[in-house]
């Protein structure tokens, strides 16, 4: 049981229940991932609105963020999260034993070169964000990234780091 009184769908009113009629409209339930963020209805639908931003982002693959996610959430020991995009992931055609592997070593996620070099980019600023130099920047700018698509994926890791704190602190379960 999560340590917040989370608001359930016959108790939400305002935003917060425009947001889970959205969501069962389009997923069929309410996640307790954003079940956890319905006590304050501008968190919610801040969480919200980048779900829906970066699922239909035009260069950030839904695979790629998935395994920014999954690795970030793995490094801070979020069950939820780490669980939840694995299953994304399967999805994906990633097999259970091939996740293992890449959760021991980044570097062999099936992802193309630039991809790759993008994820090990963002894992790499969420474990020592002093240690990035120009030279990083111009690698990922070098293999066709923008300075927007840099910045979005490094904040979608960085956010993960919150999200996870917020998930763990406050135990959801898993749906």
């Amino acid at each position: 049981m999560a340590l917040l009184n989370l608001i359930e769908k016959d108790q939400a009113t305002g935003r917060v229940a425009e947001i889970y009629e959205t969501m069962i409209k389009n997923m069929g339930f309410i996640p307790n991932a954003f079940k956890v963020f319905s006590p304050s209805a501008h968190v919610l639908d801040t969480q919200f609105n980048n779900l829906g931003y970066y699922m239909r982002h035009k260069t950030l693959g839904g695979k790629l963020l998935a395994f920014i996610r999954m690795l970030v959430s793995e490094n801070e020991k979020c069950k939820y999260c780490v669980g939840m995009n694995a299953g994304i992931l399967f999805q994906y055609g990633v097999l259970p034993d091939i996740i293992e592997q890449i959760k021991q070593d980044p570097s062999k996620a099936p992802l193309e070169e630039k991809e790759l070099a993008m994820l090990l980019f963002v894992l790499r600023v969420v474990k020592d964000s002093n240690s990035i130099k120009q030279k990083d920047v111009d690698k990922l700018r070098n293999l066709g990234w923008t300075d927007t698509e840099i910045l979005e994926a490094t904040y979608h890791g960085t956010t993960q780091v919150g999200v996870d704190k917020i998930f763990n602190a406050f135990q959801i379960e898993t749906d």
